[in-house]
């Protein structure tokens, strides 16, 4: 397979012309558009651009919330006014709201359709679970209109049906009234991305509270009512709005909040509000509740009162942080020429990771992300620390890593502490600016945002370990079962692997594009494109993916169709290398290949070595012949050379003068998903080149093609994806000669039984 030829210049016309290209099936193209069986048309309200249309809208949502936190309890009672803007062309005759706190209720179907077996890793938190001990679903206490008049709504475990008195007309608003209570989850004995965390050392309560009011569910254009129940895995899909919430609790309890702090004179000291008011321009983080007056109110523990208020404007969510546990620094940060707060707050627990790295991490998360995106618009971000949690809500957002008890770290504490913390302030920008579909599209968030993560990272710390991004990270995992994986687009409370569904491959993927399909220039023009096309709006899997077309010229129907759509994965190998070179008939040349080219040592020859010959005893029978060479160059030879190199052109001279060599290889896509191909030649003199070959090479079939490199150094080695760009799954079939892999293992002991 492997053999190296010589060939006249007539036969290389017949090899660049003369092979056919094997006919497919159309069934079988990986390169049909998108458009002709898997998108929907575009209209008005989303071109075929991936722009928003002359006709977009989306629904508006304010609330008016009062919520009281009761520390002895552990529940939240709360009351709300939403006033509801109907910005499309249809007239609604019902509203639908979220409960997602009713994930923790008896009658939910995630509690219903929970599967579980029992085995020696069984531990108190699955039995508290399967039991349904905890019962933390709302309860309604009323459902009025702003008269107070009573409205007929039906509850479908998370989802909640409220029926209007008169069809809202488009442009109308529509106000009403709920009134809710429920018990606060405890995070590390039953879950939840929010809930409390109890420190028994000091009694004390530290609570990361979100999805504790009923929400509105968005009605879009390309679904209607977004009403998917809450199993777990998808996400929050909300709209917009603005919030005026006031939250009362302990008068010793700092609040981190959504929004803006209006009536901080009636919650903090005078001290407190001058180091909050230095923080706004400091370039280092201030404290503004210090380490000291945080553990003294653990001691002390206020019976009284206070109610912190705070607004936000276009905003798609709320949540707040409670503890008298919380130190508080923060630090300004400029971006686009205004200052934005980077906040971070924090028991005593956190420390000293927390102190020393938070509320940094947080600024240059904010700058890099807007680097590639658009500008950070809101006035803050904030980080909380809450141990094993990681999730997001407008400017702020919980986040787990704890050293130890003697504050001691280990280095996968710290790097995962400040992953968390980008990934998690990241979401500020995916989803709560660029308002992805969680419920339907979760790796639009996660995806999206993993990769922003590890751009991120790297421009944290030089080798900084990130675990996801780089290609080769996902090799190993793409090569699993496809019988346990699900494609990226795939609804996000039924795939398999969900992870790696949403977050991993993706984040990959977008990597992948970016450092090879696409180049760095134009991925980053057609992102940011993306990002600032859909600020404060909905987009759907097809708006990103025809504005990466738009603003690039790069058609990547076939990237989004294998990555996103499928299971395959990369793997290129090479199927066949011949060399040939170019034959002058130079005779000094042409002798030395054949002498290269023949075998050198025959077996029998071999062992025929030391056999005693007749005409080594009988010197009558040896002639001239007895010394015959066929390497020997005779005048015949350079005769013939010398009349032949007299019949050529100027041009032919020069072609046989650079003595090129001609590499053969044939590729096959042992893996189904279509890939770029980067091959390295490496030369005899230690010198290399590569070659970058679009993915388009495969149009014409998708499961093997060969192409011809010509080189005037005669290439010794070959290498695939040298740089372990493209997620090649399989790297023991991309090298020739083949390399010998190498390993290392350790001897088993013995089990005494």
């Amino acid at each position: 397979m492997f053999q190296k030829l010589r060939f006249s210049s007539c036969f290389l016309l017949v090899f660049f012309f003369g092979s056919a290209a094997i006919a497919q099936d159309y069934s079988k193209d990986k390169f049909r558009q998108l458009s002709e069986d898997l998108w929907t048309t575009p209209n008005n309200y989303r071109t075929g651009s991936g722009a928003p249309g002359p006709s977009y809208w989306q629904q508006q949502a304010d609330y008016v919330i009062n919520v009281v936190l009761d520390d002895e309890k552990q529940r939240i009672t709360g009351d709300e006014i939403i006033t509801y803007t109907n910005n499309s062309p249809d007239a609604l005759e019902y509203l639908w709201l979220q409960l997602d706190q009713n994930l923790f209720s008896k009658n939910s179907n995630r509690f219903k359709t929970q599967t579980g077996e029992i085995n020696q890793y069984t531990g108190t938190r699955q039995i508290s679970n399967l039991l349904g001990e905890f019962d933390g679903g709302f309860v309604l206490d009323a459902v009025t209109d702003i008269a107070g008049k009573k409205l007929y709504y039906a509850i479908n475990s998370t989802m909640m049906r409220v029926d209007l008195p008169a069809k809202l007309m488009p442009g109308q608003k529509f106000s009403f009234k709920v009134k809710w209570w429920f018990n606060i989850n405890d995070r590390a004995n039953i879950g939840g991305r929010s809930g409390m965390e109890y420190f028994e050392k000091d009694n004390n309560y530290l609570y990361t509270i979100a999805q504790f009011y009923p929400r509105m569910a968005v009605y879009t254009d390309y679904t209607g009512w977004q009403n998917k129940d809450f199993l777990g895995t998808g996400e929050f899909t909300l709209g917009f709005g603005n919030y005026k919430v006031s939250i009362t609790l302990p008068a010793d309890h700092i609040v981190a909040a959504t929004g803006t702090l209006k009536n901080a004179a009636n919650v903090l000291s005078i001290e407190q509000r001058n180091r909050f008011l230095k923080a706004q321009t400091a370039k280092e983080p201030v404290f503004i509740v210090t380490k000291e007056e945080a553990l003294q109110a653990e001691k002390d523990k206020a019976k009284t009162t206070k109610t912190w208020v705070f607004e936000a404007t276009n905003v798609r969510d709320f949540a707040f942080a409670s503890s008298r546990k919380f130190i508080w620094d923060a630090m300004n940060v400029t971006i686009g020429g205004k200052n934005v707060l980077a906040q971070s707050v924090y028991p005593n627990e956190g420390n000293p990771l927390w102190e020393k790295y938070s509320t940094k991490v947080v600024a240059h998360t904010l700058k890099t992300y807007s680097k590639f995106t658009f500008d950070y618009p809101y006035p803050t971000a904030i980080s909380v620390h809450a141990a094993n949690i990681g999730m997001e809500y407008p400017m702020i957002s919980f986040n787990g890593g704890r050293p130890n008890a003697d504050g001691t770290y280990s280095q996968n504490t710290k790097y995962s502490m400040l992953g968390v913390i980008i990934h998690e302030v990241g979401h500020n920008f995916f989803p709560m600016i660029v308002n992805n579909d969680e419920r339907q599209w979760n790796w639009m968030d996660e995806g999206l945002n993993t990769f922003l993560q590890y751009l991120t990272e790297q421009e944290w710390e030089h080798n900084y370990p990130s675990r996801n991004g780089p290609a080769y990270l996902i090799t190993e995992r793409m090569l699993k079962t496809k019988e346990n994986q699900s494609p990226i687009m795939t609804n996000s409370d039924v795939a398999k692997q969900s992870h790696y569904a949403a977050y991993s491959k993706p984040a990959t993927a977008l990597n992948v594009l970016r450092e090879t399909v696409m180049g760095r220039d134009l991925f980053d023009f057609a992102f940011k494109t993306y990002a600032k096309r859909w600020m404060f709006k909905t987009p759907t899997p097809e708006d990103f993916f025809r504005t990466m077309e738009d603003a690039s010229a790069v058609d990547l129907d076939w990237f989004w169709r294998g990555w996103f759509y499928t299971t395959d994965h990369v793997d290129i190998a090479l199927d066949g290398v011949s060399i040939f070179f170019m034959n002058d008939k130079d005779p000094e040349k042409e002798k030395e290949f054949q002498k290269e080219k023949e075998i050198s040592e025959y077996i029998s020859d071999i062992r025929n070595q030391n056999l005693p010959r007749y005409t080594d005893q009988d010197s009558t029978v040896r002639d001239m012949y007895n010394k015959f060479d066929k390497y020997s160059i005779s005048d015949a030879d350079h005769a013939a050379y010398r009349d032949f190199y007299n019949s050529l052109t100027a041009k032919e001279r020069e072609l046989y003068s650079k003595n090129f060599a001609f590499t053969q290889i044939k590729f096959k896509n042992m893996g189904g998903l279509i890939s770029p191909i980067i091959v390295q030649l490496k030369f005899e003199d230690g010198s290399e080149k590569t070659f970058s070959i679009p993915a388009e090479i495969w149009r014409m079939n998708n499961e093997q093609v060969s192409k011809l490199f010509i080189t005037e150094k005669r290439p010794v080695q070959i290498v695939l994806d040298p740089y372990l760009e493209s997620a090649d799954a399989d790297v023991s079939n991309n090298a020739w000669p083949t390399r010998i892999v190498t390993d290392r293992f350790q001897l088993n002991k013995p089990v005494n039984r």
